[in-house]
């Protein structure tokens, strides 16, 4: 461990990490990025399956961005859009936004990050219901296992229940759902369409349960992301539209994974063929250049929203003049390079095909499956059968890539990978061909070792 890897755990706690650990072992440290490499410190070239946390969208290394960013600082380096100010950044990316949005979403709300728009759009749901009349409609429904940020707000819409230990939530008016996965829950014989209405109709009788008259919005991942890559039936989504459009319940769709090009159209809703009445953003506007979030508003919801009087809620650095300019320079290069138009018709295709024919034939490989540019496998003691510590499996697994300076994610038993959108076809070939590599270690060297735990613990 260099002088440099013992410094990075002196002072700084890590986000979800064994912080304790981390001073024995160290951290590695990355100095630069090009395209879809990192480099650390030790001069290792590292593919990032992951970008970054599903977020530079573009790639590293665009100067145009950083040189928009050195121009606006020059010009206006900070003020507030508090005290009825504004800036000609922010100005042009809310203009821009409102450009490639479906034509109903023409009011955006700023923050500085996916956390920050979670907290934001539960405060504007409710602020939005009260304002026209409803104010009895608190309940926002989310799902077990979906992720929505770190904050109090944000970890209480989502449902991963080690989060809401630590923090003794969620707060109050805040319920959950099942999940759409169909490999874990759905029954012999069970096709995954049938499935996917079932999953959506857990949602009616959650409304039901706890009264429609007091349910302001269901909130939902079109793809779940930290939660497993949860791909839902292709029922699921037109489903849970009909639902809430019965009960008149908000639709929101958290897009700050699949926003942005990631599931091959500009926001997953599309994708899913749903339309959402407020979808929160962050990540890939921004291709993770600089911290910026958002929320963004239909039609019907701002006119509420606007008619209800002062906005009681912001940030200090809602619509900062440097990252919108960041965030306008990098949707203007998705438009002129046609990125999101690559992805849907030849990048994500002939990345998916790939992804099978590198995971399937693996014994220890099960539910390989992707949509755009997201892919995820699940690793098993055999064909349907996971292991009995399905989390620690992963986790070995995963940090066998990572030796290997490959950087795919893993949750529960999930593998999961996410490569920016500019990765070509060639680099896609050499980054699995590593993948195959690693995982022909992981069952090599391994696997056995696992079987054999499990054998000694079932005497």
């Amino acid at each position: 461990m260099t002088q440099l890897n013992k410094a990075a755990m002196q002072h700084n706690l890590h986000p979800f990490s064994n912080n304790q650990e981390l001073i024995d072992k160290g951290v590695r440290v990355i100095e630069r990025g090009e395209g879809i490499y990192i480099y650390d410190t030790d001069g290792n070239k590292i593919i990032d399956g992951m970008s970054g946390l599903w977020c530079t969208n573009i790639g590293y290394g665009r100067t145009e961005l950083s040189d928009v960013a050195k121009a606006q600082m020059d010009k206006l380096a900070y003020y507030n859009t508090f005290f009825q100010t504004s800036n000609t950044a922010v100005i042009a990316l809310a203009n821009k936004l409102a450009e490639v949005t479906p034509s109903q979403y023409n009011h955006v709300f700023f923050t500085g990050s996916g956390s920050e728009s979670c907290d934001s759009m539960i405060r504007l749901v409710r602020h939005y219901w009260r304002s026209v009349g409803k104010p009895q409609k608190k309940i926002l429904i989310g799902r077990w296992n979906g992720y929505h940020g770190s904050t109090i707000g944000g970890t209480s819409m989502g449902g991963m229940k080690s989060m809401h230990e630590q923090g003794d939530l969620p707060i109050a008016n805040i319920t959950h759902i099942e999940q759409p996965a169909y490999y874990e829950l759905h029954e012999a014989g069970e096709t995954p369409e049938a499935f996917g209405l079932k999953a959506a109709n857990w949602l009616e009788e959650k409304i039901l349960e706890v009264g429609a008259d007091n349910v302001a919005a269901f909130v939902a991942e079109p793809i779940q992301g930290a939660g497993g890559v949860i791909i839902p039936p292709s029922t699921y989504w037109p489903r849970i539209q009909e639902i809430c459009r019965q009960y008149d319940v908000l639709i929101v769709s958290d897009e700050v994974i699949c926003g942005f090009g990631r599931t091959g159209n500009w926001f997953g809703f599309e994708t899913f063929g749903f339309e959402p009445d407020i979808f929160t953003f962050a990540k890939g506007v921004t291709s993770g250049y600089q911290p910026l979030g958002g929320v963004m508003l239909s039609d019907r919801v701002a006119a509420g929203v606007l008619q209800g009087g002062e906005l009681q809620h912001g940030f200090t650095y809602s619509g900062h003049p440097v990252t919108s300019a960041v965030a306008l320079k990098n949707l203007e290069i998705l438009q002129e390079e046609q990125i999101v138009e690559r992805v849907r018709d030849d990048i994500a295709p002939y990345f998916q095909q790939r992804w099978q024919e590198t995971f399937a034939p693996f014994a220890h490989a099960d539910d390989v499956r992707g949509c755009g540019m997201i892919a995820s496998f699940k690793v098993v003691k055999a064909k349907g059968e996971p292991f009995s510590d399905p989390a620690r499996a992963g986790s070995l697994c995963k940090d066998i890539f990572f030796g290997n300076n490959l950087i795919f994610r893993s949750t529960v038993d999930n593998i999961i990978c996410a490569p920016p959108l500019v990765i070509t076809k060639a680099e896609i070939d050499e980054m699995l061909a590593l993948a195959a590599k690693s995982l022909a270690e992981f069952e090599q060297n391994v696997v056995p070792t696992l079987l054999a735990e499990e054998a000694a613990t079932a005497k």
